[in-house]
């Protein structure tokens, strides 16, 4: 019984978007699954998927969070 956990930051694809849509999440969790089912041959009824939206705030990269180091990203 596979579990995939994705994690995502809670902002959306697109202008005007703050989060991912449903249909958006559909396609990562049918991606997920066919992937494991074409690699391990795990069949989609024994796989569960699992999305996490995690707050742009609580996400950090390279020793920042993320809003800050987009910000001096955009700077330099």
């Amino acid at each position: 019984m596979p579990i995939v956990t994705i994690q995502i930051t809670r902002e959306g694809s697109a202008p005007g978007q703050s989060a991912a849509t449903a249909e958006e999440k559909a396609k990562l969790i049918a991606g997920a699954s066919q992937l494991l089912l074409d690699v391990l041959g795990k069949p989609f009824d024994s796989t569960f998927v699992v999305i996490e939206e995690v707050a742009l705030d609580n996400w950090g990269w390279g020793g920042l969070p993320v809003p800050e180091y987009r910000k001096r990203r955009a700077a330099s």
